[in-house]
Formats: C-alpha cells, structure tokens, sequence
C-alpha cells in the first residue's frame, strides 16, 4: 500500500473517530485540514513515523514562517493531539515546546447605536433579521442560523440558545421591535415547509441521537431552521437530502455590503454587532453579572474586554485638552 493510501485510511479513521465524538462538521473540516497540512510538511510521512519533534517543527514554522494567530496555532495542536490520542493511541510528551504565536490584547471594535441604525437601514429581509438578532439579543452568527422554531417563545419575549460555544445553554431576550416581523418571517418558512413535505423532503438535521430517539422529529415543525436555506443540499455526512440552514458567509457578506453602503469606516463583521449589544448593556448600567449570562461567557474576564470600550474611560476621567 503506497504512502498516500495509508494516510487516507489515517483520515478516513480520524473522521469516523470525530463522528463518533459527535463534534460538529465545522470541527472536523478544520481538524482534517490541519492534519493534511502537518503530513504535507513532513513530506507526505505516515504520522506514525512522526512524533513530539516533528509536532513542535511544525507549530514554529506557522508561527514562524506562516504568522498565524494564536488561537489559530491552538487549533492546530489540538487537531495534533485529538489524531494521536484518540485516532493512533498513542500518549504525547507534555513537553511539546514549539515557539508559540503571540495572542495580540486587542480592543473590540464597537458601532455606535448611530452607526447600527445605518447600518440595519441597508440591510433587507432575512438578513436585516439575522442583524437585528444579533446587535438585539447578542448572538454569535451561527448561534442565529442554528436556531429551530421551538427556540423562540414570543410568550415570554425569549430566545433559547442550544449548545452554544462550550456545548452551554442559555436563554437571552427577543427584542421587542423584531418580534412582529420574526413572526411573519417563521409563518413564511413554515409555507416552505409543508411544501417540501408535500414534496417528499422536509426532513432536518438533529444533533447526536435524537434523530434516532425521536424518529418522526427531524420532519416536525418545531425541530426546523428559522434561517432556512433557499435550496435543499445533501448532507455530506448522511447523504440525506434536506434544508439546512443559511450559510454564516452570506450573512458575512450583507453585512459588509451594508457597512459600505452605509459609509462606515470599521471592519464590520457579525461578531462586531455581538460587542456592540456587550457594550450598550454595560453604557446603560446593567451589571457584568447579567452582560456574562447573556453572552454566555464561561468567565466575567471575558465579559471585562467590554468595558475598555465605553464611552469614557473612567467614571470622572477627562482630557487634559478637554479642560
């Protein structure tokens, strides 16, 4: 068997050790293209003939040569650990010294609530949707595309959020002003569903055993998207045919297609509306306490970036030039 053909089964293992583990499809594509990425380095060796030597080689030279970020070169080793441990079973020296990427402080960039409010004005549909939930409620992007139609109670003004980062639940609120147009937006979607249950299709993807548990559940109302995609797509995991949700790059892309329209001078992303919900809580009083649930941070110091970003730098602090 030729070198190529054994790395692949080391793939092909390596994915079907992921399945099992229930990680997301996101995870697994990155692990295996960090793991391509470490046998090309080494000339296309089996990773059984490389070791703790061959792992730090490779950690310097993205940092090195390859400038990567620091949570970038974390990804890579814990990619590196997860094929040796889980996938080979093998046990790594906890000596692995790589020279490792610097982690930059870097503040948040924040909209003001003007600059939101140009920027919502050049958004339409469902992506005007997505973006009021993200800067109104402080979801993460995909923590808005992965949300069902069960996840939303207009009762309690409430969204749930399932698994987010972590595998952590919370619950955060449904503003008030986007609750009218959400509605009409999951009664639109619930017409595309029975038209594709009319069709045949109409299934949806559950996470790890439900669909097994709850056979009839993935063609239910409450268990769809409430971002459904436009089309339906096979599923490269199941082969199944079904509609997934939207894909967090379109969202991307209307959201820096608005920031320019709307002549905003920032790099704007998803993830720029989620500080900005952060840091309004914090410029309107609200406790961190309350920020961190929210946001669903694991530790208030994550929460804490946030107050770098107020309106002013301290209570009573003023300019020098300002006096």
């Amino acid at each position: 068997m030729s070198k190529c053909s054994d790395n692949r089964e080391v793939i092909r293992r390596m994915r079907e050790v992921i399945r099992r583990k229930h990680y997301s499809i996101r995870t697994e594509e990155a692990y295996v293209g960090w793991i391509n990425r470490f046998i090309r380095h080494h000339g296309n060796r089996h990773p059984e003939m490389l070791g703790e030597r061959e792992i730090e080689q490779f950690l310097t030279h993205l940092a090195v040569h390859g400038n990567v970020a620091a949570s970038t070169q974390n990804q890579a080793m814990n990619a590196l650990v997860f094929l040796y441990r889980q996938v080979l079973g093998r046990k790594l020296d906890d000596s692995i010294n790589a020279m490792r990427a610097k982690k930059p402080k870097r503040v948040p960039v924040v909209l003001t609530h003007e600059e939101v409010t140009q920027l919502l004005a050049c958004l339409r549909g469902v992506y005007l949707l997505i973006a009021q939930l993200l800067y109104g409620a402080g979801l993460r992007v995909i923590e808005s595309l992965r949300l069902r139609v069960k996840d939303v109670d207009f009762a309690r003004m409430e969204i749930t959020v399932h698994e987010g980062k972590g595998m952590k639940d919370r619950v955060t609120m449904l503003p008030v002003c986007v609750a009218r147009e959400l509605r009409a937006h999951i009664e639109s979607v619930q017409a595309v569903h029975k038209s594709d249950l009319a069709r045949g299709f109409g299934e949806v993807y559950l996470p790890f055993a439900l669909a097994r548990k709850y056979p009839r559940a993935p063609r239910e109302w409450q268990w769809q998207y409430v971002f459904p995609a436009s089309d339906i797509s096979v599923d490269p995991r199941s082969g199944k045919k079904r509609r997934h949700h939207l894909h967090e790059s379109a969202v991307q892309k209307a959201l820096r297609a608005a920031a320019r329209e709307a002549g905003i001078p920032k790099r704007v992303s998803p993830h720029v509306l989620r500080h900005s919900f952060a840091t309004r809580l914090l410029e309107n009083g609200y406790d961190i306490r309350t920020v961190q649930e929210l946001l669903g941070h694991e530790s208030v110091e994550t929460t804490m970036i946030y107050t770098h970003v107020l309106n002013l730098p301290g209570p009573g602090v003023r300019s020098p030039l300002d006096q």
